[in-house]
């Protein structure tokens, strides 16, 4: 994971000379503030004595589990504190508890402009004002306002509702509204297909809606006639105030409109700790639908202790966790991990700042642009800024580039020592930093597999622990967290203390708990964060949960893992993207593509292989600047589309794509024969990928069909 160093010997050898006596002359210091800070304050010892402890043991003892962090071998933990058991509670908890502080902020558009790309494509460029913030008292009265007024225009408590909307502070209102008045809250991606829509809201027979202006104007209101139970729709936004030519029956409001109405005194507003209708524990808080990687979206049923026990066990891995931290709000709310984290924040009174939309461009240029205050935390953004940050590199003048890539290896080389880097830190990677704002104390990653290089490279350039979790839908978001002290790669850290894991055997893969040196098998995962089932799919809930002789919720993940000795989790492959070749050799597509996912030609790819054919083939979204550059090193001309659809080009990408396998240790047989290049991005609007950007193995498969069959065809 090093940086290659074509360097000059001279230079390489003055700054190695400017690197020992820096050391020499900062040796004694280093360690007089490392020895008071353990012996003062840090029972636990350094960092580097944290990170060789256990994580978890087997309660057992036995390879299979079940296993549970070293802090909770006796007891799962269930909530954050003592009678704090429903999500109203949780935010009733806050508000008295941080009412001036700062709690949801979002900045305001000042302008918008159209700006064309080198592929024609126009995308929107925004200018962006300072946050804006709501305290913790005024969040609290806005819920409690809009759920009075929902309450008023007829909406029951235990009937649901739906949200549909993109990820912003109003979003997280009306949740806590909801909550606060006992609506069972179903969440759709926003850009979820007119079917689907349809479906998820005709599924939970809703009567009321809340989503935003653009997503009725765009997506809903042509699916209304599908939709005969829908009566009201919410809109967060301010204007308009009037709503003609919807179908008779459908009223639309504005949520100041809804607010004002709650507000009024005969409505019933009430003060904090008198919430009418006050769920229980065993009630069902979201009706959280999944982005459909797989097929239709599957409602997952998650009670309101759910949710509690998996957020408790989330905080407890985020060390210092306090009203001081602000959180960057922008993946999808309707995502369980978005949720959580929100969620997790908002109990312990940080304050939450929301990236506009249109700040998320899928150019990578646009995102470090406009998001230079935002801290962000998806592997398919870190895999972006790493790409866009090694690119920047390479256009460096020769001495800059010396300069960074010494700095880079000697930093990492640190690193992996536990030492820290302070001049290398200003000196070099402040203006990387900066572009997550400077302040980012910690990053953590999930939702999808995080590559060795990007988070070494994250580690590295903004200077702060980049953590993975493990988790699910069926889950609350909650598994795994690996501690921030824990410097490995690849690993997801040990199970949360809301949860414990076993390791069930799958032969027909060749995974189990016998196997040396570490046990694998299909992970399970128990505990009071495993959720109620599917919404309305029995037959589903029986094949993927199971409650056992204790009482205790149990789910299968479809996802292998193996424990190292220290107690952490390693997700090494997944069952329904296993596929046996011919010759009878499994391939694990997810494995292929995060292995070639780092080569820089590579903005996306999808590995693809017939149990009929000998070998795999690959769909790949490659990076412009690259491909162009490369087709140039070759004197290939044509514009975008046509260079994609180029055999030549398809030959001289799949060439290094080989080479970057190998490096990468694939197997021969691991490695795609043949690929088509898409000259289009894959985004949820394609409906390709969901909106965490996960493929949709199937729409990708109608999609390239011609394609695979004529990468088959030829053999």
């Amino acid at each position: 994971m090093r940086l290659k160093e074509d360097l000059n010997p001279t230079l390489l050898l003055l700054f190695r000379l400017v690197v020992w006596f820096y050391t020499v002359v900062t040796f004694l210091p280093y360690q007089l503030y490392t020895w008071a800070s353990v012996s003062v304050g840090d029972v636990c010892g350094s960092e580097e004595e944290r990170a060789k402890k256990a994580k978890a043991r087997s309660v057992l003892g036995c390879p299979e589990g079940p296993y549970r962090a070293v802090g909770a071998t006796k007891r799962l933990v269930t909530s954050l504190h003592p009678g704090v058991d429903t999500l109203d509670k949780m935010f009733e908890y806050a508000a008295t508890r941080f009412p001036d502080r700062d709690c949801l902020g979002t900045r305001e558009v000042i302008s918008e402009e159209d700006e064309q790309q080198n592929n024609g494509k126009v995308f929107k460029k925004v200018v962006l004002g300072e946050y804006c913030w709501r305290s913790y008292h005024e969040v609290f009265a806005a819920a409690s306002q809009l759920g009075s007024g929902l309450a008023s225009l007829g909406q029951q408590p235990k009937h649901n509702i739906a949200i549909f909307c993109e990820t912003r502070a109003e979003w997280i209102i009306a949740a806590q509204a909801c909550f606060m008045y006992n609506f069972p809250l179903a969440t759709l991606y926003s850009t979820l297909g007119g079917p689907a829509i349809a479906h998820g809201l005709n599924e939970t027979q809703v009567t009321h809606i809340i989503t935003s202006r653009e997503l009725l104007e765009t997506r809903l209101k042509a699916i209304l006639i599908e939709v005969p139970r829908l009566q009201h729709i919410i809109v967060l936004d301010d204007t308009p105030t009037s709503w003609p030519g919807y179908p008779r029956g459908i009223s639309v409001h504005n949520m100041a409109a809804v607010q004002k109405l709650g507000a009024r005194p005969e409505n019933g507003k009430l003060p904090i700790g008198l919430h009418p209708s006050q769920p229980l524990p065993s009630d069902i808080a979201v009706i959280m639908y999944t982005s459909g990687s797989t097929g239709i979206p599957k409602g997952v049923m998650i009670s309101h202790s759910n949710i509690m026990a998996g957020i408790a066990g989330m905080a407890e891995r985020i060390p210092n966790l306090c009203e001081e931290d602000t959180y960057i709000g922008y993946l999808p709310l309707a995502h369980v991990l978005e949720l959580s984290a929100e969620l997790v924040c908002i109990s312990h009174g940080c304050r939450i700042g929301y990236s506009s939309p249109q700040t998320l461009a899928d150019q990578v240029k646009s995102k470090l642009k406009c998001t230079k205050q935002d801290g962000t935390a998806s592997p398919e953004i870190m895999d972006r800024i790493y790409k866009n940050v090694m690119t920047k590199v390479e256009e460096m003048n020769c001495l800059q580039r010396t300069l960074f890539t010494l700095a880079y290896n000697y930093k990492l080389e640190q690193f992996t020592k536990g030492h820290s880097t302070p001049l290398c830190d200003r000196l070099v990677f402040r203006k990387v930093r900066s572009l997550l704002g400077g302040r980012t104390r910690v990053l953590l990653s999930g939702g999808a597999p995080l590559s060795a290089a990007t988070q070494r490279f994250m580690n590295v350039c903004f200077c702060c622990p980049v953590g993975q979790g493990y988790g699910l839908t069926e889950t609350c978001g909650a598994g795994t967290i690996s501690e921030l002290w824990d410097y490995s790669t690849g690993r997801v850290g040990g199970p949360l203390v809301c949860c414990e894991i076993k390791l069930k055997d799958w032969v027909e893969g060749g995974y189990r708990s016998t196997d040396e040196p570490h046990p694998r098998g299909e992970i399970l995962v128990g505990g009071p964060n495993v959720t109620m089932g599917y919404y309305k799919v029995e037959a589903k809930n029986q094949e993927d949960f199971f409650v056992d002789e204790n009482g205790q919720r149990w789910f299968r993940t479809g996802d292998i893992g193996e424990f190292h000795q220290d107690g952490c989790l390693k997700i090494i492959d997944r069952k329904k993207d296993l596929v046996k070749l011919q010759a009878g050799e499994y391939v694990s597509l997810g494995k292929v593509e995060a292995m070639l996912k780092n080569c820089p030609l590579v903005d996306n790819i999808c590995a693809y292989a017939n149990s009929d054919e000998t070998y795999v083939i690959g769909f790949v979204v490659p990076n412009q600047k690259h491909l162009l550059a490369l087709a140039d090193q070759y004197g290939i001309q044509g514009s975008w589309e046509e260079l994609c659809n180029t055999e030549a080009v398809e030959e001289l990408v799949l060439k290094v794509l080989t080479e970057a396998a190998l490096a990468a240790q694939l197997e021969r047989f691991e490695i795609p024969r043949k690929i088509c290049l898409s000259p289009e991005p894959w985004t949820p609007e394609t409906g390709l990928v969901t909106d965490a950007f996960k493929l949709k193995r199937k729409e990708l498969k109608t999609h390239y069909q011609e394609d695979i069959e004529r990468m088959y065809g030829g053999k």
